[in-house]
């Protein structure tokens, strides 16, 4: 059990240092590396909540991942939790940042 948490917490700082380096420089400024994990955090949540991880691929493989509305939800999360706010247009980097470190894995 503790092995598997050393793995995944090891797996989310290779994640925030694939999203940081991934971010367009001005809006790389506006994140903290603990923002970045808040929101790698609110994604997992988001991805079993909307049962995303359950729809089938279509003919191509492909699965619709809507990153806009992604990051709103994660912008008004952030907000209702009283962690910070947000602009969904800086988050979108990312959430696509977040997709784009799982396709190397």
């Amino acid at each position: 059990m503790e092995e598997d948490f050393l793995k995944e917490a090891e797996d989310d700082v290779k994640t925030v240092e694939f999203i940081r380096a991934y971010l367009p420089q001005d809006v790389k400024g506006k994140f903290t590396d603990d923002d970045l994990f808040y929101f790698i955090d609110l994604l997992a949540d988001y991805y079993v909540e909307s049962g995303l991880l359950e729809q089938e691929p279509d003919e191509e493989g492909f699965v619709d991942i809507d990153t806009e509305a992604i990051a709103q939800s994660i912008a008004q999360r952030a907000k209702k939790e009283h962690y910070g706010d947000f602009s969904p247009e800086d988050l979108i980097w990312v959430v696509q940042g977040e997709l784009e470190f799982g396709e190397t894995e």
